[in-house]
């Protein structure tokens, strides 16, 4: 008997089934929710060639730091390791609300806290460019 309430087809499913038919750009998800997000990004054309969500962020994030870096801006070893975490985290999670950095893992290196400590009046302007930035 078939249980109505699970799916028949998962979105590691359909990934495998992608695989099979067309080239992918890497493999298969870290988990079911970054699986469905690279489908539709797939299925609407976003990206012409299936590539799982952290590359994609992991594109946008070296897009995103070199353009900043290029002009007179330039961020300091432990300005980048809270951005790669940053990165990190919404590789997985999609979003940084201001709110998370009471979180794990940023509440173990010091938190909104030190994200101001680094970054000062622009912390804000930093989460929400790399919000954008990093999902386009």
């Amino acid at each position: 008997m078939i249980n109505p309430e699970k799916p028949l087809f998962t979105p590691l499913d359909v990934w495998q089934a992608y695989e099979r038919l067309e080239k992918v750009n890497s493999n298969s998800p870290k988990n079911e929710l970054t699986a469905l997000v690279t489908l539709i990004r797939r299925v609407t054309e976003i990206d012409p060639v299936l590539t799982s969500f952290d590359q994609t962020v992991n594109r946008n994030f070296q897009d995103w730091v070199f353009k900043k870096q290029a002009g007179t801006l330039k961020f300091n070893e432990d300005q980048m390791n809270w951005l790669r975490m940053i990165r990190d985290y919404v590789a997985t999670s999609f979003h940084l609300e201001i709110d998370d950095l009471d979180y794990n893992p940023f509440d173990t290196l010091g938190g909104r806290g030190r994200m101001y400590q680094l970054f000062g009046d622009e912390m804000n302007t930093v989460i929400s460019e790399l919000n954008e930035a990093l999902a386009a």
